[in-house]
Order: structure tokens, then sequence, then C-alpha cells
């Protein structure tokens, strides 16, 4: 039975669809797409991980109703977040963890103020989708609950990913 006020969160990661250029060579050949790219929140004082698709275009559960600014110092009582970019590829063996891309982010509820830089974000976002690992500034405990998160979402996903996002993730 669910508590009152809590809602169960569900691991919703976006899905693989097929390849819209399938048996064409015209318009979108190369072309980057969103369909597999899944914005992952870390919690890190709850000690949690989820997805939120709001957050593709800044509308997330986390960002709704806050006014970001340019400077951490702006915002000293932020609770701190890391928002992970989650890029899935397949390969012969199935699907992956091909890009994982992390960036800050601060919020203040109660001023309802927040820090993030935007063009880092984006740049976070776009390294994730051609297939690059960015995760070795997070704090150690940050590493613990994105491994975990990957994990329990796919343990087999996690096995066929590049070893560099294993290592870089790994804590000693």
């Amino acid at each position: 039975m669910e508590q009152e006020g809590k809602k169960k969160k569900s691991i919703g990661f976006n899905i693989i669809k097929n390849d819209p250029t399938d048996g064409h060579g015209g318009f979108g050949i190369g072309a980057l797409s969103l369909d597999n790219v899944s914005p992952v929140f870390i919690d890190i004082d709850e000690c949690e991980a989820f997805v939120d698709i709001g957050a593709m275009h800044a509308r997330s559960a986390v960002e709704k109703g806050i006014k970001f600014l340019k400077t951490k110092e702006e915002v000293p009582n932020g609770k701190p977040y890391w928002l992970v970019w989650v890029t899935i590829d397949r390969k012969a063996e199935g699907p992956y963890y091909a890009g994982v891309a992390a960036c800050e982010l601060t919020v203040d509820r109660e001023i309802r103020r927040g820090y993030k830089s935007l063009p880092e974000h984006v740049n976070r976002m776009d390294k994730s989708m051609k297939r690059h690992i960015i995760v070795e500034h997070m704090d150690d405990k940050s590493k613990k609950i994105l491994t975990k998160f990957l994990k329990e979402h796919s343990d087999e996903m996690w096995n066929l990913s590049e070893q560099k996002l294993k290592d870089d993730l790994s804590v000693s």
C-alpha cells in the first residue's frame, strides 16, 4: 500500500523506435534523433534517480516554477541535482547505454530560484547523443546512485555498455 502523497516513480526510458529512414536514402540519414535520449535526474539528498521527460524542454518537475540564475552563488541554499542525459543505442547483441553525460543544477524551492548553465545542459545532451561518456566530474555518492539506477533498469544494457562508462562511474 502506497503512502498518501507519495507517488510510485516508474523507470521510463525512451524506447528505441524502428529507424524511420530504413529502406531509403533520403532526408534524415545521419541525423541525430531525440527518440533514444532520456533525462535522468539524480536527487543527491534523497539518494534517488528518476526519469522526467519534461526536462527535454526544461519543464521537469524539478525545474517547473523556478527562475534559473547564471551563478551558483546567487542560490546559496540550492538543493543539488544532476541531470544526466542517457542515450540508448543498439548493437548486434542488444541495446546498451551509448551516451551518458551529466550536468549539475541546484534548486531553492523556497525562493523559487535555481542555478544551471543552459549552454552546458544543451552541450551535454548533444554529447550524449553523439555517444560520449561525461560523468567523471560527478561526486561519488551520485555515481553510485546512477550506477544502481542504470543496472536496475537493465542489467543487460549495463553489461553491453562501453567499459569507459563502468570505469568512469566506479567509486573506490
